[in-house]
């Protein structure tokens, strides 16, 4: 059921034109597209988020359209688990589905050898380092980290855990687009925690620089 609706919201994103997901004008009508599935529409969501995520789709519009659709309470819900389910399918199809096409697709990007040596020596903290610190695309991140030697456990619950922070910031600032249409103080709130949760996280890679040993090694990798 989820394949299909996946497959039904990409044809139906085509047949919008929503050529560009992080388009506002896109997101409005996708959001008014998934909206009219009703019951339905956390389905239709997660299973076109998945779909997205293995495809190498960039993730943030549709964490946004998360937001817009649901809030920002059910939004991060159901983003989490769209996100966490795509990144986990990702990784069981690179280490036993398709391991010599992701290594052959992995080629052009010799920094992303340096994932597999640096979690070698210092395990889930790599996972959390890439989650949280954005050194490599979060997609390729999905693949590269099936090819390595961690856990699927500690893949997905390090992943888990620390894209969380990113996934409430952006649908609660589009959370707040929906809920300045009838509450300005509500608005104004929501934007507050979202600010204040995008401005640590760009601070934080200058603040483990120096006082990680695990991002010190895998920058410094080659």
């Amino acid at each position: 059921m989820i394949g299909l609706v996946a497959i039904a919201l990409v044809v139906a994103g085509r047949a919008l034109g929503v050529t560009s997901l992080g388009r506002l004008d896109n997101l409005a009508r996708l959001r008014e597209w998934i909206a009219a599935f009703g019951p339905w529409a956390p389905v239709v969501f997660v299973g076109g988020y998945v779909a997205a995520v293995i495809a190498f789709v960039p993730a943030l519009p549709l964490t946004l359209l998360g937001g817009l659709v649901f809030g920002p309470i059910a939004g991060t819900v159901y983003a989490s688990i769209a996100s966490t389910t795509g990144a986990a399918l990702a990784f069981l199809v690179a280490r036993y589905a398709a391991r010599d096409a992701v290594e052959r697709w992995m080629a052009p990007y010799p920094a992303l050898g340096r994932i597999d040596r640096a979690t070698a020596r210092h395990g889930w903290r790599i996972v959390m380092i890439t989650r949280l610190v954005p050194i490599f695309p979060f997609n390729l991140q999905n693949y590269a980290y099936g090819l390595t030697s961690i856990s699927l456990g500690a893949y997905l619950v390090t992943s888990f855990v620390c894209m969380l922070p990113a996934t409430v910031a952006y649908t609660v600032a589009a959370g707040a687009v929906v809920a300045g249409a009838w509450d300005v103080r509500r608005m104004i709130l929501l934007l507050a925690v979202a600010g204040v949760l995008l401005v640590a996280l760009s601070l934080l890679p200058r603040w483990l620089r120096g006082r990680s040993a695990a991002l010190d090694d895998l920058l410094r990798t080659g």
